[in-house]
C-alpha cells in the first residue's frame, strides 16, 4: 500500500471529488481530505492510499494536472519526522 500526498486542492473539493478523481486510474483504499479542526473547513490537502502500481500511475497522470482550476501536486507521502523526546519538565530546582 503506497500513501499519496494530493496538494494544492481547492477550497471546494470534498473527500468524495478526491475518491472519484482517483478512482479511474485504480483501487482507492483510502482518501483522506484535511480539514482545519477549529472551522473544519479544508486544509488545500488529502491523502490517497492505493496500490504501489496504482499509485505511480497517479502520479505520473495526476501531478500538475488542472483539477477544479488548480494544478494538482502529487508525490509519495512522506513520514512525518519523529520529534525528539524534550517535553515535559522545565527543571529549574528553586522553591515555589
Amino acid at each position: 500500500m503506497t500513501k499519496l500526498y494530493v496538494g494544492n486542492l481547492p477550497w471546494s473539493a470534498t473527500e468524495e471529488d478526491i475518491r472519484e478523481l482517483f478512482t479511474d486510474i485504480g483501487e482507492v483504499h483510502s482518501a483522506n481530505l484535511i480539514l482545519d479542526r477549529e472551522t473544519r473547513r479544508s486544509r488545500g490537502f488529502a491523502f490517497v492510499e492505493m496500490s504501489q502500481a496504482d499509485a505511480e500511475r497517479a502520479i505520473s497522470q495526476l501531478n500538475g494536472k488542472d483539477f477544479q482550476g488548480r494544478d494538482l501536486r502529487i508525490n509519495e507521502a512522506q513520514d512525518k519526522p519523529k520529534r525528539s523526546g524534550g517535553g515535559g519538565g522545565g527543571g529549574g530546582g528553586g522553591r515555589w
